[in-house]
């Protein structure tokens, strides 16, 4: 009775804030460019103390909470901004409306249209903080700067910022991992619709994206533009009410290694806070505001960056690396199914029966391009996986990238991360840059969540942060979940940028997997990711029929346009992307029971196409594969299996 009775004060409370503050004084408000969201800022009564903000969708003329009041503030070693605030003044709201293309994913031409407000003030000791607001048809996003210039080193500890969802509805997150050997590296399940507020299992907390049903309306949370001058976050184990409070690292991230607390002279730019709103799925889905909100490309030539598709041996054969004659054979099959990459993974530099300068030479003369794995220790991790200690030293790094390009390879994947401190964001940077100097492709493995960086690197192609395929070795539960977590992930955790789960594989590894073949077959299109490795050995690819082949051969991994069509987390999705003038459509089923659809595809208005359509067999490991003429306006009828899936692909004619 006292908590329900404590919970209402404060929502009275606070409702009262909102109501009685007057807009020029203690109350700013933003709204989105089509006046459907709304981001406002309050001033507790006085307007010199706390800051608060709430988001609200309009429909109708009515505000419909998507976060409630939440709080706002930094708190340095030097002095504190989250309390004692006076408002000092506030930009004119400046609108936002540019266009960018990306290298990868679902969609290459991006318009990043948005309003700003930019809110000043200053604390008790007169020194100036900034609120910098951006609204959006598809989300809010909000950063702290410290404005004035001082070459002196300043250190945040403590940073107030909080969300504070609605409780009527459900939570899609997955927790932080515990320090460990291998971890943190996002790596976790999801919770299926869990209750809004319930505790993480973990002292660690939760991680980001975290996505919630609440209100009827959904929302997905996150962060963009994590330069070296911060930390990544993630929140607090318990949200009480709903309320979810951001925490920094672990001190025992990365053996121990670096500092927890963010250092930086000023002006200081904190990363954004971004906060995606649909009332339905297709915004999550479609949104591109992570990197809307990140900076634009560095200067320099990215016309180099070809994204497209990769053999990989590890999975099927774990010391295929230290031998010449395997890698060879899975650079023929790159060649023979078109894909421009072939991956040589750990411990290469242990090769017996040839090395690996003569593998890229023998892979160039095939036409495919190698990329190479390193363990990104260093200090920060303990994992003995090799080559070791190069990409941490800055000056072995740049000498290794520049034989790289000298040989011709053509990317890198980097493994063991195991933090999100500001000093290994850093060393991330470092990475992307000194590869990029060098025209060399970047995948992170055992790493951090993607923040909006392949916007700013375009040879960014790709992070892992994902329990992924490889787990079908070593993880038995993940057989039972995959097909859950598989239906969760599109509007969660692939969302905020480019995921390499490593999919299509149809062998079973020492635990099967329940998903269909046909499923499997689909997530090479529901997961988006700037290289598309293939999970299988050479021999299943290559004995399987010469539709599933040629589908092999000729999906895309970057999109021109894609939308979302139907489903749920933890149920289902369909979706569809154009590349050029064709159109591939996906669906995978996360549940334990058959379902009929008809697939509607509204945005083709107009044309005549040849339709491919690949879906479950009579059993979970057959096809069925079925090609008929298509035209714009008709649907596609389709039935799953249990944890089934289906593709199909509509060639204009």
């Amino acid at each position: 009775m006292q908590k329900t009775t404590l919970k209402n004060l404060f929502l009275f409370t606070v409702a009262g804030l909102f109501a009685s503050c007057q807009p020029a004084e203690k109350m700013w408000e933003l709204n989105s460019p089509e006046n459907n969201l709304r981001i406002t800022v309050a001033a507790t009564e006085g307007g010199e103390t706390s800051l608060v903000y709430k988001v609200d969708l309009i429909k109708d003329g009515q505000a419909i909470a998507v976060i409630e009041s939440s709080p706002l503030g930094i708190e340095r070693n030097d002095q504190q901004f989250s309390s004692g605030l006076k408002f000092v003044s506030k930009s004119q709201v400046r609108t936002i409306d540019e266009t960018y293309t990306m290298h990868i994913g679902r969609q290459t031409e991006i318009r990043n249209h948005a309003n700003e407000l930019e809110l000043t003030f200053k604390n008790q000791q007169g020194s100036l903080i900034q609120l910098v607001l951006r609204a959006y048809n598809d989300g809010v996003a909000f950063r702290y700067v410290f404005p004035e210039k001082s070459d002196s080193a300043f250190t945040v500890v403590r940073e107030l910022t909080g969300f504070k969802v609605p409780e009527t509805g459900k939570a899609w997150i997955q927790r932080y991992d515990v320090p460990s050997q291998w971890t943190p590296a996002y790596e976790k399940f999801y919770e299926d619709g869990m209750p809004i507020g319930t505790a993480s299992p973990n002292a660690e907390g939760w991680a980001f994206p975290a996505l919630f049903n609440t209100n009827n309306n959904w929302v997905l949370i996150s962060e963009a533009n994590l330069t070296p001058h911060y930390c990544g976050i993630r929140m607090e184990q318990n949200a009480p009410n709903g309320m979810y409070r951001v925490r920094f690292p672990e001190a025992k991230d990365a053996e121990g290694y670096g500092a927890v607390e963010p250092v930086s002279a000023t002006p200081w730019v904190m990363p954004w806070r971004t906060i995606v709103v649909g009332e339905t799925l297709a915004p999550i889905f479609e949104t591109t505001l992570i990197n809307n909100l990140s900076d634009p490309t560095v200067a320099g030539d990215f016309s180099w960056v070809k994204p497209g598709r990769a053999s990989w041996s590890w999975i099927s054969e774990n010391d295929s690396p230290k031998k010449f004659q395997s890698l060879k054979e899975f650079v023929d099959l790159a060649a023979e199914m078109n894909w421009e990459y072939s991956l040589v993974d750990a411990n290469w530099d242990l090769m017996t029966g040839g090395n690996i300068e003569q593998l890229v030479q023998y892979a160039n003369s095939k036409g495919v391009g190698i990329l190479m794995w390193y363990n990104s220790g260093g200090p920060q991790n303990v994992v003995t996986e090799r080559p070791r200690d190069i990409m941490y030293d800055p000056q072995l790094r740049k000498a290794e990238f520049q034989k790289l390009k000298e040989w011709g390879v053509k990317g890198v994947k980097i493994d063991f991360w195991h933090s999100d401190k500001q000093n290994m964001i850093a060393l991330y940077h470092d990475v992307m840059k000194d590869a990029a100097d060098n025209h060399i492709l970047v995948n992170f493995h055992g790493c951090t969540i993607p923040r909006g960086w392949s916007r700013t690197y375009p040879n960014l192609i790709g992070l892992e942060s994902v329990k992924g395929e490889e787990c079908y070795l070593f993880d038995q539960p993940y057989t039972d979940a995959a097909p859950i977590q598989n239906t969760i992930l599109p509007f969660t955790r692939n969302v905020i940028g480019p995921m390499d789960y490593t999919p299509v594989g149809f062998s079973d590894l020492k635990y099967p997997h329940i998903t269909t073949n046909a499923h499997e077959l689909a997530l090479s299109l529901v997961f988006n990711v700037g290289i598309l490795h293939f999970a299988d050995n050479v021999k299943t690819y290559r004995t399987q029929p010469n539709f599933i082949k040629e589908f092999l051969k000729a999906v895309p991994a970057v999109f021109d346009e894609t939308h979302f069509i139907s489903g749920e987390p933890g149920k289902s999705i369909v979706m569809a992307s154009r590349k050029g003038t064709n159109w591939y459509v996906a669906g995978i089923n996360g549940e334990k029971s058959v379902k009929e659809i008809s697939v509607e595809l509204p945005f083709i208005t107009s044309g005549e196409f040849d339709l491919s359509l690949i879906s479950d067999g009579e059993t979970a490991r057959t096809f069925r594969n079925e090609t008929k003429a298509f035209k714009a306006g008709e649907t596609i009828p389709v039935k799953m299996l249990e944890c089934g899936g289906f593709v199909a692909v509509l060639k204009t004619k």
